[in-house]
């Protein structure tokens, strides 16, 4: 009986960490997010450990991929390996379900690589001046998110 309530749920450490009623808006805030989009499509390559999978992704600290990591893997997106090796090696790859994402973030992934210019582009026509010409407070800023050319 717990066992069922505990897969009902869906964890999105980014909404407080605490478990919420499955529900399609909460598996699309699960994936939604820009690292792990990213992480997903750089584990569609096969299985990475840690230290490279951050070299892949510039720009991303050690807590938030240490929490997207976590993220995927309760809701059994990706999975973690420990193999007895010493000192122990820890390697991250898709499970099934995770591999079913891969396609359409994909395509996400690449459409932003694509056309981030023109989304620049746009932004600054609308909110004006340059990205230097604003200060971190501003709220015509942008999040920034940068997405690694493959």
């Amino acid at each position: 009986m717990v066992a069922d309530a505990t897969m009902e749920k869906v964890r999105v450490s980014r909404g407080g960490g605490k478990a919420v009623e499955a529900s399609p808006q909460h598996a699309l805030a699960l994936i939604a997010d820009k690292w792990a989009v990213l992480v997903i499509t750089t584990l569609a390559g096969g299985d990475i450990r840690y230290n490279a999978l951050r070299r892949e992704l510039a720009g991303v600290s050690q807590k938030m991929l240490t929490q997207t990591l976590r993220d995927l893997e309760c809701n059994g997106l990706v999975a973690r390996t420990v193999y007895p090796d010493t000192p122990p090696r820890v390697a991250y790859s898709l499970t099934p379900l995770g591999r079913t994402l891969v396609e359409a973030l994909t395509v996400l992934r690449d459409w932003a690589n694509e056309h981030y210019h023109e989304v620049e582009a746009a932004r600054l026509d609308y909110c004006g001046g340059s990205p230097e010409d604003r200060g971190a407070g501003d709220a015509g800023g942008s999040a920034g998110v940068e997405v690694a050319n493959d």
